[in-house]
């Protein structure tokens, strides 16, 4: 049985993703749909590349990984399809793809409109290689597909519980809308309620936390916002 995994900005208050679901199990009936997520804040592309970065190892080989935030749906860009340590990705040729892998450019797909290529391309490629078609099927290799610059100093994301994760690997001290946090925990545990503090998350980035509450609102920030580097005090 073939595991899909779908990252979207659609959300949940309309048909788009039970649409692509239905796509797919028109196709490949068998196939296991995953949710990862459809919270995506939309049209931002680094957040969704982090997200799915965060995502993909964690299944197992032969896994097919659909990813849709899609601001230029329709204009010139490519949907494309790749491969990487025995996984596949269906996605547009933005910079959501985040692996060095072997891509395709997706041809061959009935008419698509000019809105909604996550119902009329990405579903039903993912559908046909979950269905058997070979990867070498879906269309030509490209070389020249988009990488996403790396992210510079930024919020990469804002999880439920309001952490503030970072693009940054390692800081002593940074500065958020004005805010400096320098205090450091290794865990939620080692700090008094309402102070903002620097933590290391699951998945390797410098977050900005604050004990049972959100760290988000409490300096009113969201995805894509700067973040400044400070030196010690």
């Amino acid at each position: 049985m073939a595991i899909i995994t779908l990252l979207t900005d659609f959300g949940s208050r309309d048909h788009y993703v039970g649409v692509m679901k239905g796509v797919v199990a028109g196709i490949a009936p068998h196939a296991h749909l995953i949710d990862l997520t459809h919270e995506v804040e939309p049209f931002q592309i680094a957040q969704g590349a982090y997200l799915l970065e965060q995502s993909w190892k964690w299944f197992p080989p032969g896994s097919i990984h659909v990813a849709v935030i899609d601001p230029g749906v329709g204009g010139t860009r490519r949907a494309i399809a790749a491969q990487f340590e025995g996984h596949y990705f269906v996605l547009p040729d933005n910079g959501l793809l985040p692996v060095a892998a072997v891509v395709r450019e997706i041809t061959g797909q009935h008419p698509a409109s000019s809105t909604f290529h996550g119902r009329d391309i990405f579903a039903p490629a993912a559908a046909r290689l979950a269905a058997g078609l070979p990867f070498e099927e879906l269309g030509p290799l490209i070389h020249d597909w988009v990488r996403l610059d790396p992210p510079g100093h930024q919020v990469l994301h804002i999880d439920r519980f309001g952490n503030v994760i970072t693009s940054l690997r390692e800081a002593s001290a940074l500065v958020i809308r004005g805010t400096r946090i320098d205090l450091h925990a290794s865990n939620y545990a080692a700090v008094p309620k309402g102070q903002l503090f620097l933590i290391t998350g699951s998945g390797g980035y410098i977050e900005i936390s604050e004990r049972e509450a959100s760290a988000a609102a409490r300096l009113g920030c969201k995805a894509g916002d700067p973040i400044t580097l400070a030196g010690k005090s």
